[in-house]
């Protein structure tokens, strides 16, 4: 319910701009871009990943609403997105290169050490998803709940295997607060993507995987090879309402991944209203919303601007966790 009212907000938020935009425009800016040349989208995970299936969806349905337009995905993992942002930040800011951009690691990984990226060089163009991050086990899994899991690691510390997509990323920091508030200790296993930990997970190389709900792929199945033990948001999520939160079952653990795309700063004002005007479209039409479903994204857009405004809100919740339980020695 919370993904749908944060949705509906930011399409009115959209729509006022849609309305107002128009006249602002140069002529001559929308005339020459895109003009027929492919713009690069940069994906700071490994294919298959529930970033990587969204963009690549995104992709495709854009380039619908912005005609000549032809987008190339270039998958670049690495550094916890680290090697994405920092290709993003050098790219010419002329519209032909955009990126996926994912909290909580766009915000979290500069807190736990240097990075190649600035933030402020980096403008977030709109958000899409804000998906749970999960505890996520193989259907045979012993685990039958968190209790569960908790039991054992008191019974075995540091023995039992947590996959996560990189370092500083939701999946890690959710992990970071589990054991902080359970007391327990567990192996982690950083993985160049979530495309990775499930299939790590699959082939029971790993015991958890931190995956966020929309990737676990269990939607319409009547035994999915996985089975989430619970989720980190604030609330259940309606396409899984069978799937207890965190908090509920007694752990103050609450973590969720943002998605979206972002330019270099410098892309022009016109370039980027265009493109958050084509998401908007995009996410307000009924083939969407059933493309959505079909992939299990959480959908909560919000424009650029307004999801730039709360990040400085979640960045000191990042650096208080760090402070508290630093998730990288």
């Amino acid at each position: 319910m919370r993904d749908r009212i944060l949705g509906r907000r930011g399409l009115l938020t959209a729509g006022a701009a849609l309305a107002a935009v128009p006249l602002a425009r140069p002529a001559l800016a929308q005339a020459a871009w895109p003009a027929g040349r492919p713009i690069e989208l940069i994906v700071g995970f490994a294919p298959g990943g529930g970033t990587d299936v969204m963009l690549r969806a995104l992709a495709q349905a854009m380039a619908a609403e912005l005609p000549g337009s032809n987008f190339v995905i270039s998958n670049r993992p690495g550094a916890g997105g680290e090697t994405a942002y920092a290709l993003l930040q050098a790219a010419r800011p002329d519209g032909f290169t955009i990126g996926g951009l994912n909290t909580p690691g766009y915000l979290s990984v500069p807190i736990e050490r240097r990075v190649r990226y600035d933030r402020t060089k980096i403008r977030a163009i709109a958000r899409l998803v804000d998906d749970p991050s999960a505890f996520v086990v193989h259907q045979d899994s012993p685990y039958k709940s968190l209790a569960d899991l908790v039991a054992d690691a008191k019974r075995r510390p540091g023995q039992i295997s947590v996959g996560s997509s990189g370092v500083g990323t939701d999946d890690h920091l959710g992990l970071t607060l589990f054991q902080a508030a359970t007391g327990t200790e567990f192996i982690h296993a950083p993985y160049a993507g979530a495309g990775l930990v499930k299939n790590a997970v699959l082939a029971r190389h790993i015991d958890v995987a931190g995956l966020n709900l929309g990737e676990i792929g269990m939607l319409g199945q009547d035994r999915p090879a996985l089975r989430p033990l619970a989720g980190m948001g604030e609330h259940r999520w309606d396409l899984m309402p069978d799937v207890p939160t965190f908090r509920e079952l007694g752990y103050d653990v609450l973590m969720t991944s943002e998605r979206g795309i972002g330019a270099p700063r410098g892309v022009p004002d016109e370039i980027a209203l265009r493109l958050q005007e084509a998401v908007a479209r995009v996410v307000a039409k009924p083939e969407w919303a059933e493309k959505a479903r079909q992939l299990e994204l959480p959908m909560a857009y919000l424009p650029g601007a307004e999801w730039e405004a709360q990040m400085p809100a979640q960045e000191a919740r990042y650096r208080a966790i760090w402070e508290k339980t630093p998730w990288q020695q």
